[in-house]
């Protein structure tokens, strides 16, 4: 998980992002979660697609989410703007 800024205060949220030109959302992912948490990330399963409604802007996203394993913390580069961490959560934590 990231704790980043967003207009609504601090929130917690999963590295994401969008897909760059000729890059596929494996590769999307992979790249996000590098910048969004410094990590290198390397997919192993697809989770599922995921459909959010900003209900204060009328904005809708779709997420392409994936579970895989992430390497030791790259030294070099700093996280994305906004945001402010990385935290490690079990599940319990991150409903709570």
């Amino acid at each position: 998980m990231v704790e980043e800024e967003t207009s609504s205060g601090l929130k917690l949220n999963q590295p994401a992002g969008h897909v760059e030109q000729k890059e596929t959302l494996v590769e999307a992912a992979i790249r996000e979660t590098k910048e969004e948490t410094r990590y290198n990330f390397f997919p192993k399963e697809f989770v599922g697609i995921y459909h959010w409604q900003n209900v204060e802007n009328k904005s809708g996203y779709f997420r392409y989410a994936f579970s895989g394993d992430a390497s030791d913390k790259l030294e070099n580069g700093q996280l994305d703007t906004g945001i402010v961490r990385v935290l490690w959560l079990t599940a319990d934590e991150i409903l709570s």
